[in-house]
């Protein structure tokens, strides 16, 4: 009996020693995670970078009543162009290279103009580019659709979206511009414009993934999905292995709605310990669906998170958390919905020293790891602090004038957090450059709404058809009056000028 009760305090003993080092870090984290960031000054405007404070001459925001809005816009073009103004667009604000702004020039803040209608075919919906995904999802829920693509979060805009053209963790689907039926459209010159790939083709091409440099986009019809049921399904594997379990588990698997990848960024298996996780349509007897509840992500998520900033240990904890647990521990069963309907702000950095900032690569889905193998010595080469990569696949995009997606390719989104000082931000630019040409060696590309880092060349490598781009800019914009600091960095390479 002495014996057992020995055992049983050694037992617990070297469980609480287990314990004391993870509850400690957590813990020192959590009263460490009290920042807030400062607010953008009046007469200046930024995105989420917090890095593009740029002085403007003024910030108009859309009245929410369509007349009015319309009304007022085309009024506003006329003064900006009598004024010298140029003209930028803003949503959410979460591009994060001053894709929505132009120094000293007019910001027009697209979130007042908010609305949505579900239309008589009750499979495609109508909405303003004000609004918010926070908003347009439950409104689908509430008719027991979906929306049929979109980034894993719903804070941005529509209008936004539209913007980057933006693409999803919905299973072998091509990027948002595949499901927009038609949009409407005000150009430079004051008219609106209803374009579609049967009417105005060209414009639609320019205006998906134009970056606000076209007209700003008032309202698009969406094609939605019915809402499903899913079961989680996830998988331990290497990323060598990554593309075959990807082929048999989701392109060739069945019954799949999502699925997404992670890497590891601990520096044990660093880049090659991977995880895939599915989720299977899993239809209920009666056919209800899960509400719509917040799966997440707790105060403890974040924490976890947020530990793995700056910290070896952190990043370890947090994979062997996500190995175990997963992403959301003890659910089985989640509506499509559910997981469209999280925030990223919830995870952001508070801080008003540092920063979060994303990269995205899309490599053909033959030679994931042939970049990865080059991604491994370039990272830690330039000391970054790499929280988080999750892998997408994304299929051929043959809607838009920048295609990012040419063939099947896996997307790859890196989330770096770095110090808000010029020292850092230079070397992020030269670890940027030096993954992009990892990334065109192998044939891919990179997603354009991050930080303006790459050359004009490689931006012309990775966009062949950046040229033309710029060149229609000029037919449907002749006075330039839409700027922003994307066209400010690009616009005078592909043309020579």
């Amino acid at each position: 009996m002495r014996r057992f009760s020995l055992l049983a305090v050694g037992v617990a003993l070297l469980i609480m020693g287990m314990l004391v080092h993870p509850i400690w870090h957590l813990a020192r984290t959590a009263l460490h995670d009290t920042g807030h960031r400062e607010p953008t000054p009046t007469g200046y405007a930024d995105d989420a970078s917090w890095l593009n404070r740029t002085p403007i001459a003024e910030t108009f925001r859309v009245p929410e009543n369509a007349d009015s809005a319309e009304r007022q816009l085309a009024a506003l073009l006329i003064r900006a162009r009598q004024s010298h103004l140029h003209v930028s667009i803003a949503g959410a604000r979460h591009s994060m290279g001053g894709h929505t702004i132009s120094r000293n020039g007019l910001v027009i803040d697209m979130t007042p103009f908010h609305g949505m209608v579900l239309n008589a075919d009750s499979t495609t919906v109508t909405v303003r580019a004000g609004t918010r995904w926070a908003e347009l999802v439950p409104f689908l829920d509430r008719h027991g659709r979906s929306v049929a693509v979109m980034q894993s979060n719903n804070d941005f805009t529509i209008g936004g979206t539209l913007s980057v053209n933006a693409h999803g963790w919905q299973a072998d689907h091509a990027p948002i511009a595949s499901t927009v039926r038609s949009m409407r459209v005000l150009l430079a010159d004051g008219r609106i414009v209803r374009c579609s790939r049967a009417a105005q083709r060209e414009l639609f091409s320019l205006v998906l993934g134009g970056y606000g440099l076209f007209g700003i986009i008032l309202d698009v019809e969406l094609e939605t999905v019915p809402n499903a049921r899913y079961r989680i399904d996830r998988y331990h594997t290497t990323s060598t292995k990554y593309a075959t379990l990807f082929a048999k588990e989701v392109t060739h698997g069945r019954d799949v709605g999502m699925a997404y990848g992670r890497l590891a960024v601990s520096q044990e298996g660093f880049l090659q310990d991977a995880i895939l996780t599915v989720f299977r349509n899993a239809p209920s007897r009666d056919g209800s669906l899960p509400t719509l509840t917040p799966l997440g992500p707790s105060g403890l998520a974040r924490t976890v998170f947020r530990g793995s900033v700056g910290s070896a240990y952190g990043k370890s904890l947090r994979w062997t958390l996500e190995e175990r647990l997963g992403t959301l521990p003890g659910i089985r069963v989640v509506s499509r919905n559910q997981l469209l309907n999280e925030p990223s702000a919830f995870f952001e950095d508070r801080s008003s020293h540092s920063t979060d900032i994303l990269h995205e690569y899309f490599i053909p889905e033959s030679r994931l790891e042939d970049f990865l193998v080059q991604a491994r010595r370039i990272i830690p080469a330039h000391h970054a602090d790499l929280l988080n990569v999750t892998i997408r696949n994304v299929l051929p995009d043959t809607d838009t004038a920048l295609p990012y997606a040419r063939e099947r390719v896996f997307g790859l989104v890196m989330y770096f957090n770095q110090p808000r000082t010029r020292v850092a931000d230079d070397s992020a630019r030269a670890m940027t450059r030096d993954l992009v040409d990892a990334a065109l060696s192998v044939g891919g590309t990179y997603y354009l709404p991050y930080r303006l880092h790459p050359t004009p060349a490689q931006f012309e490598r990775a966009y062949p058809s950046a040229r033309r781009f710029f060149a229609l800019k000029a037919r449907y914009d002749p006075d330039t009056l839409f700027r922003n600091g994307f066209y400010d960095s690009y616009a005078s390479a592909p043309n020579g000028r």
